[in-house]
């Protein structure tokens, strides 16, 4: 199949260039902000209603600067070593799903801890919603024709502008739907059984999150091009795969935790 051409730039003005990928970025987080407040009228949370808008704020900057330092220290630590001041240049590229993920869970556990807020209810409101700016952000990936997969001879296979003359898996399409659509499918089903009268304890949610996108993602892993800085790590695994591992270890200490905290 022939990479369909879509220009990356929605629209210019002037040096200013809108992009399909910063637009999802800006959708996802949209309706991240819509959901939890939907949640927040459905159930009650009036004290994270009162701080709403000032952690929203917090979750921004917290996952910018944690995907972009994962990115470095992950992915890409020897160069940014030999060019320090390129480890803030967002704008070339480069951001880390997993340092995001670590970066907004710092945040949010330092501004629940000032302001006194439930740390584990309130990331069970937003944790939901994540899979759907994943969702969006694959299909960002995909337009901009990177983070291709590996070479197929499938017939849904696509040749990539950048991936040589070889079809490829469109690995960022299945990450879209397992981490997006599936995942938002299954996690907002299930939202009701951490909230009164609930079934399960608060950050249930998030425990389930990362056990369920760290299985979703070593799967996609198989199919997706190895970081070419990086490559196999080790055993064959992907840098993606072996954080993903760590994903489900803590995904699974944090659910028995509190499920010991709140017996």
């Amino acid at each position: 199949m022939t990479f369909p051409q879509i220009d990356p730039v929605i629209f210019s003005i002037g040096p200013l260039q809108v992009r399909w990928y910063g637009l999802m970025y800006v959708l996802g987080f949209g309706a991240s902000l819509a959901l939890v407040k939907y949640q927040i009228k459905k159930f009650g949370f009036k004290e994270l209603d009162i701080h709403f808008e000032n952690l929203n704020l917090v979750l921004i900057i917290s996952l910018v600067l944690g995907g972009r330092l994962g990115y470095v220290l992950f992915y890409n630590l020897p160069y940014y070593l030999s060019h320090p001041a390129e480890i803030l240049a967002t704008w070339q590229g480069g951001m880390s799903f997993h340092g995001g993920l670590l970066g907004l869970i710092i945040g949010a556990v330092l501004f629940c801890r000032k302001k006194g807020l439930d740390f584990w209810r309130v990331a069970d409101f937003y944790t939901v919603t994540i899979p759907i700016g994943l969702g969006l952000g694959r299909i960002g990936n995909f337009i901009n024709g990177e983070l291709y997969g590996r070479v197929t001879d499938a017939a849904w296979g696509i040749v990539f502008p950048g991936g040589g003359p070889l079809p490829r898996h469109p690995s960022q399409l299945y990450e879209a739907f397992l981490e997006g659509v599936v995942l938002f499918l299954v996690l907002w089903t299930l939202k009701d059984k951490q909230n009164p009268p609930a079934s399960w304890p608060p950050g249930s949610m998030i425990a389930l999150f990362l056990i369920l996108y760290g299985i979703c993602r070593i799967a996609v892993e198989f199919f997706r091009e190895p970081d070419a800085q990086l490559g196999f790590i080790a055993a064959g695994m992907t840098m993606g795969q072996i954080l993903s591992s760590l994903m489900i270890v803590a995904g699974i200490v944090i659910f028995l935790f509190r499920k010991k905290q709140t017996a």
